[in-house]
């Protein structure tokens, strides 16, 4: 009547549905409703952590922006004065050799 691979795949089908109608009725179970709450929660506390470290890092990384950019101006403002001087002291120089 029913070869052996038929009823392989039938079996395969009962045992499927037993077991996904047993694996809702233990995903709803209080147990397991209780066991999502905790791990929800971990997750959530994990999340917190993890955004209380980026905001610490984010404001680390604004000053350090900050600092980098007082120091190119700084830097620029070095080496304006001293082309300035240079500039200066090649007029002077300039005025010098004209007089003479």
């Amino acid at each position: 009547m029913f070869g052996t691979k038929q009823l392989f795949k039938l079996g395969l089908f009962v045992g499927g549905t037993v077991f996904g109608t047993a694996g809702i009725t233990i995903l709803k179970s209080r147990d397991a409703k209780c066991a999502y709450t905790h791990a929800t929660a971990a997750v959530l506390r994990g999340k917190d952590c993890v955004m209380k470290t980026v905001s610490t890092l984010r404001e680390n990384c604004d000053d350090i922006y900050e600092d980098a950019k007082d120091l190119n101006e700084r830097r620029y403002a070095a080496d304006a004065e001293r082309t300035y001087q240079e500039a200066k002291a090649l007029v002077e120089e300039h005025e010098a050799a004209t007089e003479a």
